[in-house]
């Protein structure tokens, strides 16, 4: 999650909350990044009487109309046309902002993945699809999901400029980002961004992923790659962060976050006729 979680941030650091955003269930850091605290998670996973989906939803299912974030849905894929409808919507109204939505290779082989690219592309709909490519939907890896050349080549195969960067490089996204949101907005058309990266973690709780790839390979990306790691070194080589200042931050999210946990499980829960 440290690979996924850095991504989120980096991408929506430059993104306002004024863009339209459908995710899947792997993003909490674009909503904390916009402003939605820890108590707000946890009153959703415990669906309790201040959880604003007055707790029909499963966990990780949140969303904030306040934040522009869609609910998130557990469908594989079926986020992307809602944000290309979402996108030619705030063309049709003129407006200066684009949407943007999330999804991993594996959503690549959904039906809605080419539903929405063909849709944005014909309508010219300011959307930015970004494509977390990690190598492995659940236990399939990408050789096994398609032929091509990543996932790049299917963006231009429907006359969609498209964008390939070093996914645990949280500069090099950055940049990839801000490039993305020019084109949209100032020219009004879809780009796609894949970055290229790798799920260090199992799949799930439920999931041990050594039973279909290598331990060495899995704790090479985990080591040499992390994008955390590398970004950290940076900043501390400008002297902008030191390990104390680590230290206390983790401390103070730490205490912050046990204290949601405990308020929301106090909280009554919503009755069966609301």
């Amino acid at each position: 999650m440290l690979v996924l979680n850095s991504i989120d941030f980096t991408y929506f650091s430059f993104l306002g909350r004024k863009f339209w955003s459908q995710m899947k269930y792997r993003e909490p850091g674009v909503l904390l990044w916009r402003g939605f605290t820890l108590q707000e998670f946890a009153n959703q996973l415990f669906g309790n009487k201040l959880d604003y989906g007055k707790g029909r939803q499963m966990p990780i299912h949140y969303g904030s109309n306040r934040l522009n974030y869609f609910t998130v849905s557990s469908p594989i894929a079926t986020q992307l046309p809602q944000a290309v409808g979402a996108a030619y919507s705030l063309k049709m109204d003129k407006k200066k902002a684009c949407a943007i939505t999330y999804f991993g290779d594996g959503g690549t082989s959904e039906g809605d993945f080419h539903a929405a690219l063909n849709f944005a592309a014909v309508t010219e709909a300011p959307v930015i699809f970004f494509c977390r490519n990690n190598g492995w939907a659940i236990s399939t890896p990408t050789a096994e999901q398609f032929r091509s050349d990543g996932v790049v080549t299917r963006g231009q195969a429907y006359g969609i400029r498209s964008i390939r960067v070093d996914g645990n490089d949280t500069l090099a996204v950055y940049s990839a980002v801000h490039t993305a949101r020019e084109m949209a907005i100032t020219e009004g058309r879809p780009i796609l961004i894949e970055a290229m990266t790798y799920r260090v973690g199992h799949h799930s709780t439920s999931d041990d992923s050594t039973k279909y790839r290598p331990a060495d390979e899995m704790e090479h990306w985990r080591t040499a790659r992390d994008p955390v790691s590398r970004y950290r070194k940076w900043v501390q080589g400008n002297g902008w962060w030191c390990d104390t200042q680590e230290s206390e931050l983790r401390n103070n999210v730490r205490q912050e976050l046990l204290q949601a946990i405990q308020v929301a499980e106090r909280m009554p829960k919503h009755g069966l006729a609301e």
